[in-house]
């Protein structure tokens, strides 16, 4: 359960930086507590699409990942996160990603920060 929890805080971090260096991945808000809850509730969808969604299309993409040396990673990255765009817009959260490019983009963001931040926070495994 806490590993749970510092993944989903390590996501929220990630995005929270993808949406503050891109201006094409969008926030709104009202107040910065609602914006920090809306950023857990898209972290926790974040987090189940590549729990069920990202190992299903890596399976089925394996030519590709093995054709392009794993750089295929970034375009699964891409759509994973188009596809939390989609489904944070189906719940009403504010969150929103403009473009494929801008979803390359911070599907690379995201996941150096989740990786620095899940280096950095306390997971319970030591």
């Amino acid at each position: 359960m806490k590993n749970f929890v510092v993944k989903t805080i390590a996501n929220a971090g990630a995005l929270a930086v993808a949406t503050w260096l891109l201006s094409d991945i969008t926030l709104t808000g009202t107040s910065t507590g609602r914006k920090i809850w809306t950023l857990i509730l898209v972290a926790l969808v974040f987090g189940l699409v590549n729990f069920l969604v990202k190992p299903l299309v890596k399976l089925l993409s394996l030519p590709l990942f093995i054709l392009t040396l794993g750089l295929f990673t970034l375009v699964i990255n891409a759509l994973m996160l188009l596809l939390t765009s989609w489904l944070a817009d189906k719940l009403d959260l504010s969150f929103h990603v403009e473009g494929f490019w801008t979803a390359v983009l911070g599907g690379l963001i995201i996941s150096v920060v989740s990786w620095a931040l899940n280096l950095v926070l306390p997971d319970g495994k030591d």
